[in-house]
């Protein structure tokens, strides 16, 4: 779909030739002569760009800019002005105005900004748009997806959390196993009581007993007083323990009898406690791989796993990339104070490309380093770290030795073209070199297929 301008200006030879220059370029052009005829044609909607003079009757480019912004905040207006207004044209920025030419206009340098300022408006329209998708449907408190999979367990979260069922939540590290037992929490009945979470792997094996089921005063070297454990601590409502894989089998055998008969005894004590608590267990492991190693109980595996619910790697659902980085963008950009606006599309394709295998807590990882330290107010390829920038075969051309440069040249243009399926435009950005010297080339190499395009 052409994109819609509207120019601006009370001289009819400066709008009329803006017009024609620009319609050249594919653009959908409409004209105005004062700044309440183009505020008027604004408000009847479809206008994605405005370039408008500043000295008008009726209404000035500065009203025409005021009035615009209030209403459609992320319209571009360019400015276009004599050299005796410059100063007027730099504090029209200050208000919101995207850039700014001078009279004479030099109309390759408009058409640029013109470029420019379209592009930089799509970002920051898609990522709105990503954002308010977000809110809408695409989220379970900060579980994030759109994919089949993510949908899958956020229908799981919702079928699961009103019960009292154990659940046991598998995945690669970094997926997100966390906030699933989060989100399992503050849904169900017992949201309002204790969630205790314990990391496994955290704690030695000589204190993880002591830890999950307390224990008696003297009960051991240090022990100085009584202690509550996490079971006593989380009665009527959620434990999560995570990497369950990996406790040994002497605690195993306790945490059966807990769940079987609802109570235990302190290390040390003789005092049956009994406890009403849920439990949501979280492993990296395979733990039916752990049964046949004779690592882990088959009677608990059943016991936990309930219900399973099982997180994708990042990989298999890349689709939920571009969700995933404009949330951070936003996220970080606010605990940073910076104003992140928006990422490329080329950027977003890379980010989409890589295989992540530190998933969602790498991806997370990389874009909060990218919004500290950017420079610039939209992420471009050049921001991401060296490592997400692996390219595929498609994207490689290799040119042997020997091979002369006019032929090396034919190779490099026809591999561009083909990789933008024939999109001249494409590929004289990629190139770096104007259209008309590519269409020069192509002529002169005889590239027949691409010179009718």
């Amino acid at each position: 779909m052409k994109a819609k301008l509207l120019i601006v200006d009370d001289e009819k030879h400066i709008r009329e030739g803006l017009g024609k220059a620009l319609s050249l370029d594919g653009y959908d052009v409409q004209l105005a002569s004062d700044g309440q005829e183009a505020i008027d044609k604004v408000e009847e909607g479809d206008v994605d760009l405005v370039i408008t003079d500043l000295k008008m009757p009726l209404r000035s480019g500065e009203e025409l800019l005021k009035d615009a912004l209030e209403r459609y905040p992320y319209l571009p207006i360019i400015i276009l002005t004599g050299h005796g207004t410059i100063e007027n044209a730099v504090e029209a920025m200050r208000n919101g105005a995207y850039d700014f030419i001078t009279k004479p206009l030099n109309i390759d340098k408009l058409s640029l900004i013109v470029k420019r300022a379209l592009e930089n408006s799509s970002l920051k329209r898609q990522n709105r748009e990503l954002l308010n998708q977000l809110k809408k449907k695409y989220s379970f408190e900060y579980i994030i997806g759109k994919s089949a999979p993510m949908k899958k367990v956020f229908e799981t979260i919702e079928l699961v959390a009103p019960s009292r069922a154990n659940v046991l939540v598998t995945g690669e590290s970094g997926t997100g196993k966390e906030m699933i037992a989060d989100a399992i929490h503050h849904h169900s009945p017992r949201r309002e009581k204790s969630y205790i979470k314990v990391h496994c792997a955290a704690l030695p094996e000589s204190l993880l007993e002591s830890e999950l089921f307390g224990h008696e005063k003297g009960s051991f070297t240090g022990a100085i007083a009584r202690k509550r454990g996490r079971f006593e601590l989380a009665n009527l409502g959620t434990i999560f323990l995570d990497e369950i894989g990996e406790i040994s089998l002497q605690t195993q055998v306790k945490l059966l009898r807990v769940i079987q008969e609802r109570e235990f005894e302190r290390v040390g004590g003789e005092e049956r406690i009994k406890v009403d608590v849920r439990i949501i267990s979280a492993s990296n492991r395979n733990l039916k791989d752990e049964i046949e190693r004779g690592n882990f109980r088959e009677d608990l595996y059943y016991r936990l796993n309930v219900v399973s619910i099982h997180v994708p790697p990042l990989r298999e659902r890349p689709d939920d990339i571009p969700l995933m980085v404009h949330k951070f963008i936003e996220e970080f950009s606010k605990e940073n104070k910076r104003e992140i606006e928006g990422i490329t599309n080329g950027a977003l394709q890379a980010l989409m490309s890589y295989k992540w295998p530190g998933n969602v807590r790498e991806l997370r990882n990389v874009i909060e380093s990218i919004v500290v330290l950017t420079k610039a107010r939209i992420i471009t390829e050049q921001d991401l770290p060296v490592g997400v920038l692996s390219k595929d075969e498609k994207s490689s051309l290799k040119i042997p030795v020997g091979v002369s440069l006019a032929d090396a040249e034919k190779q490099l243009i026809m591999f561009t073209l083909e990789y933008t399926g024939g999109n001249k435009t494409k590929a004289s950005e990629v190139l770096k070199i104007g259209r008309k010297t590519l269409h020069r080339k192509l002529s002169e190499y005889g590239i027949a297929e691409f010179t009718k395009k």
